[in-house]
């Protein structure tokens, strides 16, 4: 099972995460653990993206797609993995699916932790007031302005995402705010469902309905009669009878032969008619 873990900081994707890992036997694996773990190995895409820390620079994406790529390959990874803080942005998307093919490897599914944002503020708000109550450390990043210029950059930069997966059918939504449990058992129903064949195989455009792709070119799909409508339909007592019609509205043979029959009918009125008039033009003379 493959899976990315979409939401804002706070909305709790570290804990479903960790519920995931022990479910299914997969790994998780944040940007941020993989690039330390890199460095702290020595590797040579480790050593470039300590360079670039070193500058105070943002690590680019192709080498965070590189660390992605050598840690996705590692064996405990086999069975699947949770991405979590990748991708961030739309191109890293993409390069992340080309890594993947290359791979011969694809998504199970986008889980995206829906959140509200006032709400969001005010557990961080309530979760510092328990944790300086337990007298616990706080970590400098861990306060509501830091939070809401977290909350700025996600929704600028990795926000796109959702439209980026919903096109290919693989985003699954779930309602962040409720109850953990009650999270933990939304995702499990969403991954019981099916992605859409018809969006992923589009890749972002719009599907092709299956019985158009049969008809091919200029021609209409053919559709397959069932039920009532397969049966050969009665003439009603109108249209019965009126008389069948050929080509440019003409009679037809039958109703053409019924007029010949009529031919000598009319001949002999014709010939009385005649009769009738010299008869009386005689008497006048």
């Amino acid at each position: 099972m493959r899976l990315i873990l979409l939401g804002p900081p706070g909305a709790g994707k570290g804990t479903q995460a960790q519920r995931l890992v022990q479910k299914h036997g997969i790994v998780q694996l944040s940007t941020g653990d993989m690039l330390r773990a890199a460095i702290a190995a020595g590797t040579p895409i480790g050593q470039i993206a300590k360079d670039i820390m070193a500058r105070g620079e943002l690590v680019p994406d192709d080498v965070v797609v590189k660390i992605v790529a050598d840690r996705i390959s590692q064996p405990d990874a086999r069975n699947g993995f949770i991405l979590d803080g990748f991708p961030r942005t739309v191109p890293q998307a993409r390069e992340l699916d080309r890594m993947l093919a290359e791979k011969e490897q694809k998504l199970e599914a986008v889980i995206e932790l829906k959140v509200d944002e006032g709400s969001l503020l005010k557990r961080i708000e309530n979760r510092i007031a328990e944790m300086k109550a337990r007298r616990e450390p706080l970590r400098d990043d861990d306060n509501p302005e830091s939070l809401k210029r977290r909350l700025r950059a996600y929704r600028d930069q990795t926000e796109p995402l959702t439209t980026y997966y919903a096109m290919q059918g693989m985003l699954r939504p779930v309602d962040g705010m409720a109850a953990i449990p009650v999270v933990a058992a939304a995702i499990d129903r969403t991954l019981t469902r099916r992605p859409s064949r018809q969006a992923a195989s589009a890749g972002g455009r719009a599907p092709t309905h299956p019985a158009i792709k049969k008809a091919g070119k200029g021609q209409a799909a053919p559709r397959k009669p069932s039920g009532k409508a397969a049966r050969t339909p009665k003439a009603s007592p109108v249209s019965a009878a009126r008389p069948k019609s050929g080509k440019n509205g003409s009679p037809r043979a039958s109703s053409r032969s019924a007029g010949r029959a009529q031919k000598p009918a009319r001949a002999a009125k014709q010939q009385s008619r005649k009769a009738s008039r010299q008869r009386r033009l005689t008497k006048k003379r």
